[in-house]
């Protein structure tokens, strides 16, 4: 079973659904008759067959027992003991969540079965669907397997036998989870905490002697040292440590030819294509031919393989990675296809360099994540919640090893993009598998907002656009898209990345369009606007493509700058439209505050983003990133450089502050926000907070001045 995180959603979970029928209803006195076990593997329910188990109590079963499931004394006459399927049935739990409903009845009981067989019983994480059920609808006239099952439209199994129930408690869980979801609650450890908070149920339950049905938070923050792992990988991206430009032989070419190629350029491969010099290579018509390959055919032929044709010993095609890719997904893929080289791609998907193992020697020591890489061979919604839940561990982790902010937020966006993009995949094979067919044009799926930035942090929602080639709005094309779109904002909703409260999604009409369609709204924006008109659109300029043919969001992207180039006015309203920055001291000086908390993204950070924008958009710089359009300003002797190297530096405070939050955050169960509890920082954080906060006091003025100047 995966390792079970407290950022896991829980549609991913590998969990056991559990259920006993007993000798009596009073925990303090019930026998085990029967238990079932159900396995979920991913949110699924595992093919294997389930775990059922008659069991002889060693007392008489009470005939008002046998009345309700039907088991009475000759039925376990042969059956084992409890003390006999003891160790059989702590294996099927170990290391699953239980899932149970009324579950601390039959942990009550089970924690005395195990007592009389002499067995340690540890309690193991669990879930109640009867408490889930109370906090996803709370006004529901009753909360039993029955009346939960006709409410979510499931069909119930044989009541009041052990597996019969088990099957019953697995339907229901599952009809959960999208209502769950609406009330805010997505991992299992944001469900533990909206469990134990049901106070009065479990009070209730405590009278009857019957167990917590949800353990305490557990800790699965990774400590300093544990958690330690080597962070070169995450910092640094393939283009930091390939090989370029790519070498390229003809296939014809003898392995002799080859060898001394190799020996003379210094390189432990090179790559096999019909145009010899390379030319516009794709990893799908390119092979590589690797200096083990060139030994294995010198062992078998010996002095005659050095005039083999090199096509007989190369491998394809070529497995590639992007170049812009971070180093840890080319590791995670080498591991996976049990490779030592890998070609590089370009922003187009031509083969432009090499990496070897011998190029990322330097990012020593192995952990156990390779979240980008599961991403992208996800071949579910489940796997890919399971693969996303990986994010905030490998985030903690990094902060141990103190990452910045803004190296951690360039991560994290990168993930998403990934993200974005697989679901875009899956949704494809969605429609097609519904009758709907392929794409009827070309078509690229986008990233908005800090996504496209490069400075997405935990707390996200979705912000995403599409643009395709041909079609009018309403149009078939159009529609065909709105219901990719849906399909995209379904599964990435699911995965753990809400909807955009803003509406802010290609499923939508004003977030999707036709490239002339596009073409029109940039002018209409820029000519004709008001601030009703331009609520979000200042996010379009964050624009990035993940999916698909890329190429027309950059073309747009880069026509609504050169079209926004000098239009102070548009501008100004951008940033106006975006919203004012919060104060974020009292008239004493202090923080300000709400329940102990204060919202960074108010305060500051969303306001050098938007005035970051607006500037770059009015000087046309066309950069994606706050850092590089702030630079971009400074570069054009627009402001007081020290007043713009305070607002990156800021930005870095904020985000800075906002990860550990995060972090913490989403380990307690707490869903993630951008607000930091003022009581958790140190001495030295509040400073560089005071300063933080000091900069951007007066970034409207700033703001407004740097518009209007030449």
């Amino acid at each position: 079973m995966a390792v079970i995180g407290n950022a896991t959603p829980l549609i991913a979970l590998d969990a056991v659904v559990i259920d006993t029928e007993t000798t009596d209803l009073d925990p303090a006195k019930a026998r085990i008759v029967e238990i079932a076990a159900l396995r979920l593997l991913g949110g699924r329910l595992d093919t294997q067959p389930p775990l059922r188990r008659l069991v002889r109590p060693g007392e008489l079963i009470p005939a008002a027992a046998s009345q309700i499931h039907g088991i009475d004394d000759a039925t376990v006459a042969n059956a084992p003991v409890f003390s006999a399927i003891a160790d059989e049935i702590s294996a099927r739990l170990e290391g699953a969540v239980v899932i149970g409903h009324s579950l601390g009845f039959d942990i009550a009981v089970l924690k005395r079965e195990f007592a009389r067989a002499g067995m340690i019983w540890t309690p193991p994480r669990s879930l109640d669907t009867r408490l889930l059920a109370e906090i996803a609808a709370p006004d529901l006239a009753g909360y039993s397997l029955e009346s939960l099952a006709a409410w979510l439209g499931v069909t119930a199994g044989k009541r009041h036998s052990a597996l019969g129930d088990a099957e019953t408690t697995a339907r229901i869980f599952f009809a959960l989870l999208p209502k769950l979801r609406a009330v805010g609650i997505r991992t299992l450890a944001e469900a533990e905490r909206a469990c134990r908070a049901m106070t009065a149920a479990l009070e209730s339950q405590h009278r009857a002697g019957w167990a917590e049905p949800v353990k305490a938070l557990v800790d699965a923050m990774p400590s300093a040292a544990a958690g330690r792992i080597d962070s070169y990988r995450y910092r640094h991206r393939v283009a930091d440590v390939m090989r370029a430009p790519a070498l390229f032989i003809a296939p014809d070419a003898p392995l002799g030819a080859v060898l001394d190629r190799m020996m003379r350029e210094q390189v432990s491969s090179l790559f096999v294509h019909p145009d010899g010099a390379g030319g516009l290579a794709r990893p799908a018509e390119t092979g590589i031919a690797t200096e083990r390959d060139l030994l294995r055919e010198l062992a078998k032929s010996g002095a005659a393989a050095l005039s083999t044709p090199v096509s007989e010993v190369a491998s394809r095609p070529l497995a590639a990675v992007p170049v812009d890719a971070f180093c840890y997904l080319a590791i995670a893929r080498m591991n996976r296809l049990r490779t030592r080289h890998l070609g590089v791609t370009d922003a187009a998907g031509y083969v432009i360099g090499a990496l070897s193992a011998r190029d990322l020697l330097r990012l020593r020591g192995e952990d156990a994540i390779s979240l980008g890489d599961e991403l992208e061979e996800a071949a579910s919604v489940p796997d890919l919640a399971s693969a996303w839940a990986r994010l905030p561990r490998v985030a903690a982790a990094l902060l141990h090893e103190d990452m910045p902010g803004h190296s951690l937020a360039a991560l994290v966006s990168r993930q998403l993009c990934a993200l974005t993009a697989h679901a875009a995949m899956l949704a494809e094979q969605r429609m097609r598998d519904n009758g709907q067919g392929g794409p009827p044009c070309a078509y690229a799926f986008a990233v908005l907002g800090s996504a496209g930035r490069g400075e997405s942090l935990l707390a996200m929602d979705q912000d995403n656009a599409l643009v395709f080639a041909e079609g009018a709005p309403d149009g078939p094309e159009d529609k065909w898209f709105q219901q990719l779109g849906v399909h995209v904002a379904d599964i990435l909703h699911e995965v753990g990345v809400p909807y955009c409260k803003g509406g802010v999604m290609a499923k939508n009409p004003q977030w999707r369009g036709s490239v002339a369609t596009w073409s029109a709204r940039i002018v209409n924006w820029i000519q004709h606007s008001n601030p009703r008109d331009l609520l979000s659109v200042d996010i379009f300029f964050d624009m990035l493509g993940v999916h698909g043919d890329i190429d027309l969001t950059g073309a747009i992207w880069r026509e609504a700058y050169d079209a926004a180039k000098g239009q102070a006015d548009f501008a100004k309203l951008l940033a106006e439209t975006a919203g004012a920055i919060t104060p974020g001291f009292t008239l004493f000086g202090r923080f300000k505050s709400d329940q102990g908390r204060i919202d960074l993204k108010k305060s500051g950070l969303f306001g050098i983003v938007s005035a970051a924008r607006a500037l770059a958009i009015c000087h046309h710089v066309v950069e994606h990133s706050t850092p590089a359009r702030i630079a971009g300003i400074s570069a054009l002797g627009l402001g007081d450089e020290s007043d713009l190297e305070a607002l990156v530096e800021a930005q870095g405070t904020f985000l800075d502050l906002l990860a550990a939050q995060q972090v913490e955050d989403i380990e307690h169960g707490v869903p993630p926000s951008n607000a930091v509890a003022i009581k958790r920082l140190s001495r030295r954080d509040r400073e560089r907070l005071r300063f933080a906060l000091d900069a951007v006091k007066h970034l409207d003025e700033l703001t407004r001045d740097l518009l209007f100047r030449a």
